[in-house]
């Protein structure tokens, strides 16, 4: 896979790296509700949304399409006017910023989208310093920061080329550099891997963290790909038809998912029973079976096969593992089968839950 480049080497590299970590924003949602109305009639995007996004932490909204996510993401920097309730950056309530006050808050709060947004006849060079010219920074210092953004974001010797010739991590790059290049304190991404193939999700999403490690920016991203947030994102919350149904810890939500909504969205994470076990599974024991537990672990505990092994009893055989670690916490499921006069029961104390699903014929591998 490949990986975001590390920032050293260069002078470029080492001017960026130098430049002082800044202090990432904090977003507060307090009772936000948006409707949008028409001749059509009316329509609740956001209902009672009240939420705190820490300085310095990256924070992700997942929901299914329609839930409200971009509505939400949006009355950030205010391209979205909320119907009631109160947004606040830093502790300022948005609302009452005039059109002076809002030019600042939206070169405090970078952008980036699902399909780079870029300008084709525009070099990368140029395309990144664009927000700079419109807040008519000197020219010397464009050139100065454009450098060290693209050397941030690993595009040394792209400056010249254009977006044509790039490719689409290459040009996914090119709007993070834009975004970054005004020295935001908040980074905002609009489902910015959606239009990427996995590897190169991979790169963005390993540059993002490091982005948000180096510079200790608050990243807010929104997205319907759970495999983002769990690369990524140290809490999520979840929302459905407008309304938060869940939030907390990624580890916490993915191993012990509560709505409907979060278990759908979840559920093509999941491996589910081997085929092959599938098959041979049965609801009714017959003699020389082996029992088949299902053991799973939500974060609180970690698999232990020695204890596995003493708990039982008896023969334990592995069938099928699928634990991943998320945020140092243990996540998923094993499967074991359990010979003659092992305890089944006992295993509850070795996993957050076990139960039986099955019996399989023991010799019949």
């Amino acid at each position: 896979m490949t990986s975001a480049p590390a920032i050293a080497g260069s002078p470029a590299r080492a001017a960026a790296t130098s430049e002082a970590r800044r202090k990432g924003g904090t977003v507060s949602f307090e009772g936000l509700g948006k409707v949008y109305r028409s001749s059509a009639g009316e329509v609740t995007a956001l209902r009672d949304i009240s939420l705190d996004i820490r300085a310095g932490e990256i924070f992700g909204i997942i929901g299914r399409s329609g839930a409200g996510k971009s509505s939400l993401l949006r009355t950030i920097n205010r391209l979205e006017q909320p119907t009631s309730g109160r947004v606040r950056i830093d502790g300022e309530d948005i609302a009452g910023l005039d059109e002076s006050g809002l030019v600042g808050l939206r070169r405090r709060i970078g952008m980036i989208f699902q399909h780079f947004n870029l300008l084709s006849a525009k070099t990368v060079r140029e395309n990144v310093a664009l927000p700079l010219r419109v807040a008519g920074v000197a020219r010397d210092e464009i050139a100065q920061r454009v450098d060290q953004t693209l050397a941030l974001v690993g595009l040394e010797g792209k400056g010249d080329t254009y977006p044509s010739r790039l490719s689409g991590g290459q040009k996914q790059r090119v709007g993070i550099a834009r975004a970054l290049v005004s020295r935001p304190e908040i980074l905002l991404c609009d489902e910015a891997t959606s239009a990427l193939d996995p590897e190169t999700t991979v790169s963005i999403l390993t540059l993002l963290k490091d982005i948000n490690r180096r510079l200790g920016l608050t990243i807010v991203l929104i997205t319907h790909e759970m495999s983002v947030i769990r690369e990524i994102c140290d809490r999520v919350v979840v929302i459905e038809k407008g309304e938060i149904v869940e939030e907390g810890p990624v580890w916490q939500v993915f191993g012990t998912p509560r709505h409907a909504a979060t278990q759908a969205l979840l559920q093509p994470l999941e491996n589910g029973l081997p085929e092959d076990l599938a098959h041979r599974l049965r609801d009714t024991a017959r003699p020389g079976d082996e029992t088949v537990v299902e053991l799973r672990f939500a974060g609180h505990r970690t698999p232990d096969l020695t204890g596995l092994a003493a708990a039982a009893g008896g023969t334990v055989r592995l069938l099928s593992s699928q634990v991943e670690r998320i945020q140092g916490h243990a996540i998923g499921q094993i499967l074991v089968g359990l010979g003659a006069g092992a305890r089944p029961e006992a295993l509850g104390q070795i996993a957050d839950s076990a139960r039986v699903i099955g019996y399989v014929d023991a010799t019949d591998d």
